[in-house]
């Protein structure tokens, strides 16, 4: 959706997150039904490639989500591994009717965490819920994954839309629970180096009477 400049400046946030796991665990879909609510039952696998950008509004603040949909194919591999970088969230999906996504998860992440940082936000979500009767992989031994590995996790259907914006919006909330701690943060430990600056007393250094120094340091993280 197009949008004017005023819109543009009303934005608070941008986060850059991707969408990663094995071929055909219906990523596209996923990120078709949270940005435009659409599902393509035909699809075919995404080639290189493809982004959808999202608002969401988090604790007043408008965020704009730009989800990066990347290939799964192995031959797509190291053109797509430039795009990890500046990526702050992650889904990782996989097809619970299909064991050998699940088994897939550890290469994924390892992939992840070579291209982009380690404390990337990332979800772990069991995707095609719809697909109940051909269940290859329990919610259990998902979440087991999830909570071995540090991950969020969800179950979803792009299909009938089950908690695919939830996946999105855990994902993004996080984030920005995570930034905002760090500019709280930031802003106290200024506070504090400030209030130390303001009650350091004066030392004259020796030899330079008429100069006086003041106690305390700035640091930058």
């Amino acid at each position: 959706m197009a949008y004017d400049g005023d819109e543009e400046q009303s934005q608070d946030y941008l986060f850059k997150i991707v969408l990663i796991g094995d071929s055909s665990v219906g990523k596209s879909n996923l990120l078709a039904r949270f940005a435009r609510n659409e599902f393509y039952p035909n699809s075919k696998s995404t080639i290189g490639v493809e982004f959808q950008t999202q608002k969401l509004v988090i604790d007043g603040k408008e965020i704009k989500a730009q989800i990066w949909d990347t290939a799964g194919q192995e031959r797509f591999r190291a053109v797509t591994s430039a795009y990890y970088r500046g990526a702050v969230g992650a889904l990782l999906v996989y097809d619970i009717s299909r064991r050998q996504t699940f088994d897939s998860v550890g290469r994924w992440l390892n992939e992840l965490h070579t291209h982009s940082d380690m404390n990337v936000v990332t979800i772990l979500v069991g995707n095609k819920t719809d697909l109940k009767h051909a269940r290859e992989v329990s919610t259990a031994e998902g979440q087991a994954q999830a909570e071995a590995q540090g991950l969020f996790f969800m179950e979803t259907s792009a299909l009938d839309s089950s908690n695919v914006a939830a996946a999105f919006r855990t994902v993004v909330k996080e984030i920005y629970s995570i930034l905002s701690r760090k500019v709280f943060q930031s802003q106290e430990q200024k506070k504090s180096e400030l209030q130390s600056l303001s009650n350091g007393k004066a030392v004259v250094l020796q030899g330079e009477t008429n100069e006086t120094s003041s106690g305390g340091r700035w640091c930058c993280s």
